[in-house]
């Protein structure tokens, strides 16, 4: 309940946040020379509304009536050390003081002996939007993942001394999403733009990644990889979001509140924590091509419910409990339009970002960095 209520709130934040909006060359009627004037004078091009738009911001505008927007993303993510809510731990200390919620079952020792040490994960993410009606944007992305785990194993039932060091890996395809955006303000007269997202999740992500380990008693099966390294939710997921910005001359903010809510259990009897989240950002037109912004965004989720009975080890990422957590991240980004050429209205963006503050449902891994570049192109 202290999970749900927090998430809540961080919707409620958001909401009350607006952000930018500029109306396109293409606009039908009178606004199509006031723009025209407004270009003139300095300001963006055609689809200025997703140049400043920050990067890693997903379902945060619409298109208008049969135009098609094409994007791919790239997300780097790395995580190194653990942290049991807001304090550091080593693997030292979780091998010798964290319980193992397996002990009791054939051959698991007290506490936890495999200790993840360092995490990396690369997403390619491919998206296509279509504009329905000028209310109604039509959209639909899929993920590709590369997941690469390092553990230390300590030896025996106790102690410190170190058995030896391995690397899991699982990569393929993730959950898919599809959904509409639809729009509740479009801002023509005044920038501003409000819209609203309703998506679902589709579990075409694997649940079931294997992967060769070291056990404390030097044994190396290959059994089903923790939460963290399979490749989707394995569930049917709701996804809704409510964005808003505006723009002040060379200026504009924007707010934007979504969550991720899991509607069942999956196959393997589980079903991964809600996801609440929040983000404001504040972005300058620094050029005719080019936009940089900052971000803060907030998220919280909850721990797994339920358990998958084939993942059952002495380590942090086997256990439901140690998932989620609530975590502030600031970020920065770039934005550059291609305003004419061979390349015109290509867009290019990257942000980068690290976390503020992590209070962790630990032990387990906490973020360090992240980074995404993308590319964007509209079609009429």
């Amino acid at each position: 309940m202290r999970k749900f209520l927090r998430g809540k709130a961080l919707l409620a934040a958001a909401l009350s946040t607006t952000a930018y909006a500029y109306a396109d060359d293409e606009r039908e009627g009178g606004h199509t020379d006031a723009h025209a004037a407004h270009h003139d004078a300095g300001a963006r091009n055609d689809h200025a509304h997703t140049h400043d738009l920050p990067i890693g911001v997903m379902m945060g505008h619409r298109h208008k009536k049969g135009e098609v927007m094409l994007s791919y993303r790239y997300m780097n993510m790395e995580m190194d050390g653990s942290r049991v809510g807001t304090n550091s731990i080593s693997p030292e200390d979780t091998a010798t003081s964290i319980a193992n919620p397996f002990f009791g079952q054939a051959g698991q020792p007290p506490t936890l002996r495999v200790v993840p040490t360092r995490m990396k994960m690369e997403m390619h993410m491919a998206g296509a939007m279509y504009g329905l009606t000028d209310r109604v944007t039509l959209m639909a992305m899929g993920s590709y993942a590369d997941k690469e785990m390092d553990h230390t194993t300590f030896a025996g039932g106790m102690g410190t001394d170190v058995l030896g060091n391995f690397t899991t890996r699982s990569s393929g395809f993730g959950d898919t999403t599809l959904g509409a955006i639809i729009g509740l303000d479009d801002g023509r007269k005044n920038h501003r733009q409000i819209n609203l997202g309703l998506a679902v999740s589709l579990p075409t992500g694997s649940i079931s990644e294997t992967d060769q380990i070291l056990t404390p008693t030097g044994v190396t099966p290959s059994p089903r990889l923790p939460y963290p390294m399979q490749l989707g939710s394995g569930s049917f997921d709701f996804k809704p979001s409510l964005v808003g910005f505006d723009q002040f001359g060379k200026w504009s903010i924007g707010g934007q509140a979504m969550a991720n809510i899991r509607l069942e259990r999956n196959s393997a009897d589980y079903s991964l924590g809600d996801i609440y989240e929040a983000t404001s950002w504040l972005a300058y037109h620094a050029a005719t091509s080019v936009s940089v912004s900052g971000r803060i965004k907030a998220r919280t989720q909850g721990t797994i419910r339920g358990q998958d009975a084939l993942i059952a080890a002495p380590v942090q990422t086997a256990d439901p409990n140690n998932q989620g957590g609530d975590v502030v991240e600031i970020l920065g980004g770039i934005n550059y339009v291609s305003p004419s050429g061979l390349f015109k209205g290509h867009r290019l963006a990257a942000e980068f970002g690290i976390p503020l503050y992590r209070n962790l449902n630990g032990p387990q891994l906490e973020t360090d960095f992240m980074f995404t570049l993308g590319w964007q192109k509209a079609f009429n």
